[in-house]
């Protein structure tokens, strides 16, 4: 949940908050963060298929952590986002370098969250295209 007094940076805030155990075993790493997008990008290098092609699962790990940070971003304090829905397509492979994922928010609604990641290669060339949607509720209390 972010506190804009505590972390007067939206950036500031989801590097505080950590992305988690998995996204940060496979090389995730913040470029931007703010209300209006989330970009971030991952290594080729050790999340890939047995024939050297970047996991498509990887893609959807790096779309499901933008996505889900950045309706965390939305929903504000005492409130949390959790993924309902998440679906990719994979229109190309990468075989080295880096990918990146820019998160661009589709609907920012009172109750769900709908994101379009879009994650390319060191070229450019657009190589999955991820949708998530989650849902907001009350935080459960601590």
């Amino acid at each position: 949940m972010y506190d804009a007094a505590a972390h007067p940076s939206a950036l500031e805030w989801a590097r505080s908050r950590g992305i988690g155990s998995l996204a940060q075993k496979m090389g995730f790493e913040w470029v931007e963060f703010t209300p209006e997008r989330a970009v971030a990008t991952m290594p080729v290098e050790g999340n890939t298929q047995p024939v050297g092609l970047m996991h498509g699962g990887a893609y959807v790990v790096l779309g499901e952590s933008l996505g889900s940070m950045h309706a965390n971003l939305h929903a504000g304090a005492g409130r949390l986002a959790v993924g309902v829905d998440i679906n990719a397509t994979h229109t190309r492979s990468a075989t080295s370098g880096r990918v990146t994922g820019v998160c661009t928010p589709l609907h920012l609604g009172r109750s769900m969250t709908v994101h379009e990641i879009v994650v390319s290669d060191d070229a450019g060339r657009r190589l999955s295209t991820v949708r998530i949607t989650n849902m907001i509720k009350d935080a459960p209390a601590r």
